[in-house]
């Protein structure tokens, strides 16, 4: 009789506890990593390289590279749907790089670029015979976000999981964009981790998942295109993204 009552006593207890772990179960199990797609997209083209470094190289170069190498780590770290926008290093067009990450279902786009100086900061210097402009005044990365496209907040969410890797590993942001400035002026959202609101940019603006555009580096900065060649340096930026890439999955992209 004396347990029939201490049962009777705590069983709403006992069904109300039972059904919060049954309904939060979902939530614990949420990333499903090997059915989460997230795009990788180099910024840029062959033919359409974008910046150029202290040292003469092509943006392009570093964006592809960084992208495959980001790529790798996220099937390795159980992404295994996650591909390259621009795998045959084709011209495309901004607007393809998203359409194909629909095409393909793509949770989260991910933007690869890296970063230059407005002209009047820039110097002259002679490397391996050949002159070239560099500027030693900014580095460190900064992140992107459309506040206007449809996967706005989760844009912002995934960003923020991807500075504070960035951070937490060594990595400084750059502020020199928020400068108010001619080419400037921009929306800095978080400056401890980097990011800015840009709602003209074209892959960020059609992007329909989640998006974030990452500038790596800046690759005028003599030091710091010299850390970018490092891959134990660039291992750490690719940790980062899936850091993020794992935020925006357990948030169900």
């Amino acid at each position: 009789m004396q347990v029939k009552t201490i049962f009777s006593s705590y069983a709403p207890a006992v069904i109300i506890l039972l059904f919060s772990l049954l309904t939060s179960a979902p939530a614990l199990a949420a990333c499903e990593r090997g059915n989460f797609t997230v795009a990788l997209d180099a910024g840029h083209t062959p033919g359409d390289p974008g910046s150029t470094s202290a040292r003469g190289k092509t943006e392009f170069t570093f964006n592809d590279r960084l992208a495959r190498e980001a790529l790798a780590a996220l099937k390795s770290a159980g992404f295994s749907k996650a591909f390259l926008v621009n795998p045959y290093r084709k011209e495309l067009s901004l607007r393809s790089r998203t359409k194909i990450a629909d095409e393909q279902g793509a949770q989260l786009f991910l933007s690869i670029h890296h970063d230059s100086v407005q002209p009047h900061y820039l110097s002259s210097w002679t490397h391996a015979g050949a002159d070239q402009s560099y500027s030693d005044q900014f580095s460190g990365f900064s992140l992107w976000v459309s506040q206007t496209n449809s996967g706005a907040a989760g844009s912002l969410a995934t960003a923020k999981a991807i500075g504070t890797g960035l951070v937490r590993r060594g990595l400084s942001p750059t502020l020199h964009h928020a400068e108010p400035i001619r080419g400037e002026s921009r929306t800095l959202l978080d400056a401890g981790r980097g990011i800015y609101g840009r709602d003209d940019l074209a892959v960020l603006r059609t992007s329909t998942p989640p998006a974030v555009l990452v500038e790596a580096g800046v690759i005028v900065h003599r030091a710091e295109e010299a850390r970018l060649e490092l891959q134990a340096h660039r291992a750490k930026i690719a940790a980062a993204l899936v850091e993020g890439t794992a935020a925006a999955c357990m948030a169900g992209g």
